[in-house]
């Protein structure tokens, strides 16, 4: 039997209203795109822009060696540049016996080629502590907070070095960006961070045991209540294009 054409018309004009109903645009408010992966923000709006990194080892004597590395950009920063200050602490005497490291970590060689943010710890020790912590703070504000920068000024393409008995320090600055390396005494291990080309780094080896590692980066950044002019917009991005120098 043969549908009527008129009934065919019919249906499809009945179904026309659901269709696009499910095809219409749905604008999303700012609480929603927050949960969103890939939201942004110009350049503009930002007004303070923060990095603190730190790592420390601490052997089982109590001896802890490590270095701070902090940078902050504003409006009024002329050229972005890190700032170090060193850790060097002697232990409190209520230490224990440390023998050397006898444990073996083996493989591993494609964590260098990883991308984004990448957290390691490899331990063939007993009694250790290691602690790898990224965090990221995002404020508003209708000004820059007063800021002061702490330590020696870190030169592209130099290191800062140091020593004591838990092992030796270098924090570099090079095209790669910034790196805090330890390596400690009496074969215990060694812990590296790195910030570079848009990717994190913290890598600890532990190959004895009593020690405490602790790597921590914190990103800061303040954001402008009210919309920038075209002439803040463009100021503020060009502060942030002076990063590449170093490598991010």
């Amino acid at each position: 039997m043969k549908t009527p054409t008129w009934l065919v018309i019919a249906c499809l004009t009945v179904s026309l209203p659901t269709q696009a109903e499910i095809f219409k645009p749905i604008e999303l408010k700012d609480h929603e795109m927050a949960n969103l992966r890939g939201r942004f923000v110009m350049p503009g709006r930002i007004i303070s822009f923060g990095v603190v990194m730190t790592s420390t080892w601490q052997n089982a004597n109590g001896d802890v060696i490590g270095a701070r590395s902090s940078m902050q950009i504003q409006q009024s920063t002329i050229k972005p540049q890190f700032y170090v200050s060193m850790i060097n602490e002697k232990g409190n005497g209520s230490s224990r016996p440390q023998g050397p490291g006898t444990g073996t970590v083996t493989g591993g060689s494609g964590l260098n080629s990883t991308e984004g943010v990448t957290q390691i710890v490899r331990a063939a020790g007993d009694n250790n502590t290691a602690y790898n912590k990224v965090d990221i703070s995002v404020t508003k504000a209708n000004q820059a907070p007063a800021t002061q920068q702490q330590g020696k000024p870190l030169t592209a393409g130099t290191a800062m070095t140091g020593t004591n008995g838990a092992g030796a320090l270098s924090v570099s600055s090079t095209g790669n960006g910034v790196q805090l390396n330890i390596i400690a005494n009496n074969n215990q291990g060694a812990t590296m961070q790195r910030l570079a080309q848009g990717g994190l780094m913290q890598n600890t080896t532990l190959l004895g045991g009593g020690n405490q590692v602790r790597n921590f980066t914190s990103l800061n950044v303040v954001l402008r209540d009210n919309v920038a002019s075209a002439g803040a917009v463009s100021g503020n991005l060009d502060q942030l294009k002076g990063l590449r120098t170093l490598g991010f």
